[in-house]
């Protein structure tokens, strides 16, 4: 298996402004300029960088989610299509080939770590299709070698509810992975296709992280120290336990399952706060990036109190906490990560260990568990 660490080897793409200046000239038009230098810098970092976003919701995409993608910054993403059924799964791979071959100056398709690194050079986005859930396999293993002829590279074991694998994050049990869902982790890890556990319950995450014969992706969650009793965190011991494998964890967009209190203390800056805890617990090389919904964002998208937020509370139970408005406004635009970038710039990450939360520490991870 390759090193994690020695996966790529970063050229340093210079000398960054020092945060203890920037903070020095931070009054008065000294520190404006200050600030703009930092930015320049940085925003320079972030174009070169390798940009992966672990999970995009794409139904009903348009040219305005073209248009977004366009000012987006990113290499690629993870695209969250129609689980409902085999047939329904089968009809949104075909709806993104036939999408990817009829724009192929702007897409190209995912199923390995180097067609990240060509979409890249080429300045296409890569995408690499996957479903939240494996109802697709309706009750049958070979369904997945079928979804993995058509291009399927990423799969929940389950959503929030208990399907024939196991039990979801919000199932009223916590029975973890069945015998059948034992055979399913199995099955993936033959084919290569990544075994994610975002939307999974405590028992069926541990039992996919000790199960899978390689590392397995947490692709959108957040860190349960910090969001306490939310049924879509992850604790402190699953993140190192998943890290511990060789796999990756993408920081959810959501502003709801960010903190308790959007608009007050739930900010950017929070957002910020769950990868500098899941880099302390994990280490900086299984922490990534994740929207869980369009590239322009929710409001853009149209999403209302009425025909957003209502439904959910019908949808979710009611420990999903879900709030109106949903979003971190610097989250909820194209690029989202270029802001995130320039907080951890702040922080003092390296220009390194920024590009691997950007993307890198994902490249890694899609080496070590795809198929050539």
């Amino acid at each position: 298996m390759t090193s994690r660490r020695n996966f790529v080897k970063l050229l340093p793409l210079g000398a960054l402004l020092p945060h203890q200046l920037a903070k020095a000239l931070s009054g008065g038009s000294e520190g404006h300029l200050a600030s703009a230098s930092l930015y320049k810098k940085i925003d320079e970092l972030y174009d070169k960088a390798i940009v992966v976003d672990g999970i995009v919701i794409t139904r009903n995409w348009d040219e305005v989610a073209d248009k977004a993608l366009a000012k987006s910054g990113y290499t690629g993403f993870n695209a969250s299509l129609d689980s409902g059924s085999l047939k329904r799964a089968l009809v949104s791979l075909s709806d993104w080939h036939m999408r990817i071959k009829k724009h192929p100056d702007r897409f190209m398709t995912a199923t390995s770590a180097d067609d990240f690194i060509k979409a890249k050079k080429e300045g296409k986005v890569a995408v690499m299709m996957g479903f939240q859930n494996t109802t697709p396999l309706e009750k049958s293993i070979s369904n997945m070698d079928i979804l993995y002829q058509a291009g399927t590279r990423w799969m929940q074991l389950t959503y929030n509810q208990r399907n024939l694998v196991g039990d979801g994050c919000t199932e009223r049990t916590n029975a973890g992975i069945s015998d059948y869902g034992v055979e399913v982790v199995e099955r993936m890890n033959e084919l290569g296709i990544i075994v994610d556990l975002s939307h999974c319950g405590k028992a069926t995450t541990d039992d996919g992280i000790e199960h899978s014969k390689v590392g397995v992706s947490i692709n959108h969650s957040m860190c349960e120290a910090l969001h306490k009793n939310h049924p879509r965190a992850k604790t402190d011991a699953q993140i190192k336990a998943m890290a511990d494998k060789g796999g990756v964890i993408g920081i959810i967009s959501l502003g709801y399952m960010i903190g308790p209190n959007l608009g007050t203390d739930t900010t950017l800056e929070t957002y910020v706060d769950h990868i500098d805890h899941a880099v302390k617990v994990g280490g900086i090389d299984s922490v990534g990036v994740a929207a869980d919904f369009a590239v322009q964002g929710l409001k853009a998208t149209g999403a209302t109190r009425k025909n957003w937020y209502e439904p959910r509370l019908t949808r979710f139970k009611p420990s999903y906490k879900v709030q109106w408005p949903p979003w971190i406004p610097e989250l909820d635009t194209p690029e989202r990560y270029r802001h995130v970038a320039r907080v951890l710039d702040k922080r003092g990450y390296s220009s390194g260990d920024i590009e691997k939360i950007l993307g890198q520490n994902w490249l890694r991870f899609f080496r070590e568990t795809l198929k050539p």
